[in-house]
């Protein structure tokens, strides 16, 4: 037999599930963010614009921490949310296994898109790292035109 909530216990559980599901919200928002970072990172790769490039990396980079510093807040949440919450049959309980499962998909192309990148940086640099070993410098050897030659001894006179 299934125990009656009260009025306050039900307002908390409605409370921590809308909290959970507007922070999946935000984390859905910076993963597609996330991805669309990385496709324009993409073409960037492909066009070999390494300002654009560059710019593209360092957004990444705020917005993985914004991603990490939203997670530390959803994890808590979770946790009270699977306490709480699971299993019980309100309304927007849906709406979050919803999210929940459209985060792990857009995580998923997100990692995909990532590791497209990266091969496509690696064969970049692989590229460029050939092509600098096969440049020829045709002045390695030669003296400068404007160096003046000057009389180098080979013998060494010694009087006692």
């Amino acid at each position: 037999m299934e125990k009656e909530l009260s009025k306050e216990e039900l307002d908390e559980r409605v409370a921590v599930l809308r909290r959970f599901r507007t922070l999946l919200e935000q984390q859905r928002k910076k993963f597609q963010e996330y991805l669309n970072v990385l496709e324009k990172q993409q073409n960037s790769i492909e066009r070999e614009d390494p300002e654009a490039i560059i710019a593209h990396a360092e957004l990444e980079q705020q917005v993985v921490a914004g991603i990490s510093n939203l997670q530390r807040v959803i994890a808590p949440i979770n946790e009270m949310y699977n306490l709480s919450v699971k299993g019980s049959n309100l309304k927007e309980e849906k709406t979050v296994s919803d999210l929940k499962d459209e985060l792990s998909n857009l995580q998923l192309k997100v990692l995909e898109q990532n590791n497209r990148n990266r091969a496509m940086l690696r064969e970049h640099l692989t590229l460029i790292r050939k092509q600098l070993d096969n440049f020829r410098n045709p002045y390695r050897n030669n003296r400068s035109v404007y160096a003046t030659k000057i009389a180098e001894g080979h013998l060494v006179a010694v009087e006692v």
